[in-house]
């Protein structure tokens, strides 16, 4: 006999799935961005084995100090994830959607999107990458968002999954960025990186394009040392085997011109970058920095007359073309008001 409590309860489980608090990754084209800070210093390891070296690295007053758990440092190929991450949430702001800290995506999408496996193989490297990721520990004075973070900090704050296959493949993940990476995201401290960057081999190869992705950007050419490159690089290895694996990746360069968006060549003591031109512009080549929302106000004192929104534009523009990343974008966008309306007057 059927109850009359059958009327109270639905036949379905609960809709588990259905939560409010995290960002869900659905934009399958979104260009490659990668975070400004570890693009041009050294925190991801390099090495093909697990690196449990404690690693600080010093330039200048900026210092970075990571240190790994006892899998090992968060790898370069790791950072493909972090990678992932930071494309969907910059192109979800960039559609006018709210984002959170916390995200949730399938795990194929990421490695379809990364240009990896779907096969066991790639699954079980992913569950390994997110243990070195939210078990590598950093300190550094570098400021994401005019923000200095002193505590200890992962690059991940933690990750879940969801669902997963009975053959353990996951299906749906959860991530939270740390405040590190996220204050990055939300004053657009990121670069589009070349979709090619995934189809480099050696982890070299692929902080090489990081490192001149950062620095040499638009410009025609950019030269850094050896032995300084070395450093940026994390590499271990003496100068004189470091000079044989550049060497062997320049020889593979001319042979196939296989980096993106840049070749590298050796002249005497330095490693040269020359831009292909590949690198998209107009629409990348702005500079995407927050401002504070008094800027406009103080912008229409330093240029009367004006629109500020057309100085903002051009200020953007002007930053991205010069390379310019202002520490402090609204007082450096006043400061292009004025001079704009020395040289110009009113309209």
């Amino acid at each position: 006999m059927v109850g009359n409590n059958t009327k109270a309860r639905s036949p379905l489980l609960p809709d588990r799935m259905q939560q409010g608090d995290f960002f869900v990754c659905d934009i399958f084209d979104a260009a490659p961005k990668g975070d400004m800070a570890s693009m041009e210093h050294p925190v991801f390891s390099i090495s093909t084995k697990p690196d449990k070296n404690i690693r600080r690295y010093e330039n200048g007053d900026v210092f970075v100090e990571v240190v790994p758990s006892v899998k090992g440092l968060a790898t370069v190929y790791d950072r493909d994830i972090l990678i992932f991450c930071i494309s969907q949430v910059i192109a979800a702001l960039n559609d006018g959607r709210e984002v959170n800290q916390t995200i949730r995506f399938k795990a194929f999408d990421l490695l379809t999107s990364t240009n990896r496996g779907t096969d066991g193989r790639g699954y079980e490297q992913l569950r390994a990458a997110f243990e070195r990721l939210s078990g590598t520990r950093i300190a550094t004075n570098i400021t994401t968002a005019d923000t200095e973070v002193l505590d200890g900090f992962g690059l991940i704050d933690r990750y879940r999954i969801v669902r997963e296959t009975r053959d353990g493949r996951m299906q749906e993940i959860e991530v939270k960025l740390s405040d590190w990476v996220f204050n990055a995201i939300n004053a657009r401290e990121v670069l589009t990186l070349s979709r090619n960057y995934f189809r480099l081999r050696k982890p070299l190869e692929r902080r090489l394009y990081e490192i001149a992705r950062k620095h040499c950007g638009y410009k025609q050419r950019w030269a850094i040392g050896l032995t300084k490159l070395k450093d940026k690089c994390g590499s271990y290895s003496t100068d004189k085997e470091f000079k044989r694996l550049i060497s062997k990746i320049v020889a593979e360069d001319v042979a196939h011109d296989h980096i993106p968006d840049y070749s590298l060549r050796l002249e005497g003591t330095q490693a040269v970058f020359y831009s292909r031109g590949s690198v998209p512009t107009p629409q990348e080549d702005v500079f995407e920095g927050r401002l504070e929302p008094d800027a406009y106000d103080a912008a229409r004192e330093a240029a009367p007359g004006w629109d500020t929104r057309h100085l903002e534009h051009e200020w953007r523009r002007w930053c991205g073309k010069e390379e310019i990343e202002p520490k402090h974008p609204t007082k450096h966008y006043i400061k292009f008001c004025e001079s704009w309306f020395e040289k110009r007057g009113r309209p």
